[in-house]
């Protein structure tokens, strides 16, 4: 009688590719096997020594052990707000614009539920993280998507870009409400530039469009550039939203800790639904999470040279191994396109050989999307000498194609 009972919702997601990896990963750990991890942007560092000093003093407090505020205390999003101030010189109101959410993810996701109805059209460029895609497929709305170019310097075209929105703004009906972008871009790493989001927040007050931008790896920027917030553009409140997270700045991705900011009106809406789902993150982590962002930041310096270090060791390591990639000017990640004597397996039968011949893991491409094939993401969570061992296993197994 049950199986006649169906959850539609859950039939609209496809099986998830990465979850082929993690099952071989697994096994391969189960029988002790060595496996070199790429697959995931899981930091594998300490957060910094005042911040855990912070949560271990509030956390001996028993005024803290009850229930917190859904949106996040008071003096984390004010802290939130400062944050926003002294890197963008961004002026945000703490009650009417902020809210903390358990890492940007479930921010994202119950952001999406809010303000989504059955039958809106989001645009999600791709290659684009799943759950920017999927969110508004599991709250019954559809998603369009066209493929994002970039330049052999990890550029946006910003030219193809806005070309692309505007041809899929005009075709699609209902006319999509959402737009969802990501710079710096997980998994391409492609960066933005100021330039773009004037034109983006032109065409969502023209178009009459949202925007959502996610900035989760805005801190992790390499030979002197650095991540534009979309609120430097005067006006973007009135249309944007952006979601952060201090997972990767701060080496707390198991905190889940994140927040959203900007405009009002959905900002209230994601505040709203939260005062009904949860009650918010353990307070002594809000509390930590308060000196992380107030506090000392030479830690992000420290986290930022082992990536960019790592990176290059990577780079030089698996290119002198045969297989070349370009260099990320922010992320944790790099792109790369699959080796040319192995492209014909496509990204998901290469990731599996590799991780099963060589024993390096890594996410495929199509992972992200159609636009993502001939692609994985190589995560960047392996220290410099695992790096050089797998790059050993590579050359070896390149050797194969030949």
């Amino acid at each position: 009688m049950f199986d006649e009972i169906q959850f539609e919702k859950i039939k609209r997601l496809p099986k998830y590719v990465f979850a082929a990896i993690n099952e071989i990963k697994l096994e391969m750990r189960h029988n002790n096997e060595d496996v070199i991890d790429f697959s995931m942007g899981n930091p594998d560092g300490s957060p910094p020594e005042h911040v855990i000093d912070k949560l271990c003093e509030s956390a001996r407090k028993g005024k803290n052990q009850g229930y917190s505020a859904s949106r996040g205390i008071y003096k984390l999003r004010l802290a939130i707000c400062n944050w926003y101030k002294k890197t963008y010189d961004v002026d945000l109101d703490p009650e009417s614009q902020v809210c903390v959410t358990m890492g940007s993810k479930e921010g994202y996701v119950h952001l999406v539920q809010a303000i989504t109805n059955l039958g809106d059209n989001a645009i999600v460029p791709e290659p684009a993280y799943p759950i920017h895609y999927y969110a508004f497929i599991l709250n019954g709305a559809n998603v369009s998507t066209f493929g994002l170019k970039w330049n052999d310097e990890m550029e946006l075209d910003v030219e193809d870009f806005f070309a692309n929105l505007k041809r899929v703004l005009k075709e699609v009906m209902p006319k999509p409400k959402f737009v969802v972008v990501n710079f710096p871009h997980n998994p391409t790493t492609i960066v933005a530039y100021k330039e773009f989001y004037e034109r983006l927040v032109a065409m969502a007050k023209e178009e009459r469009f949202y925007i959502i931008s996610d900035i989760a790896y805005a801190e992790l920027c390499f030979d002197g550039f650095k991540t534009p917030s979309i609120f430097e553009v005067p006006g973007a409140t009135d249309v944007a939203v952006e979601s952060y997270t201090l997972s990767k700045t701060y080496n707390m991705a198991g905190w889940r800790v994140g927040f959203l900011v900007g405009n009002a009106k959905m900002i209230g809406a994601l505040q709203k639904i939260k005062s009904w789902i949860d009650y918010g993150i353990y307070t002594p982590m809000q509390i930590a999470s308060t000196v992380a962002l107030d506090g000392d930041q030479s830690c992000i310096e420290e986290i930022k040279g082992k990536y960019e270090k790592r990176m290059e060791v990577l780079i030089k390591a698996f290119g002198e191994a045969g297989w070349e990639m370009k260099k990320p000017k922010a992320s944790m990640f790099i792109w790369a396109k699959i080796p040319q004597c192995a492209e014909s397996l496509g990204s998901l039968e290469f990731s599996k050989r590799l991780l099963k011949e060589a024993k390096i893991a890594v996410s495929p491409g199509v992972g992200f999307g159609s636009y993502g094939e001939g692609y994985v993401r190589i995560a960047l969570i392996e220290n410099e000498k695992r790096i050089r061992q797998a790059a050993r296993n590579l050359k070896v197994f390149l050797k194969s194609f030949q």
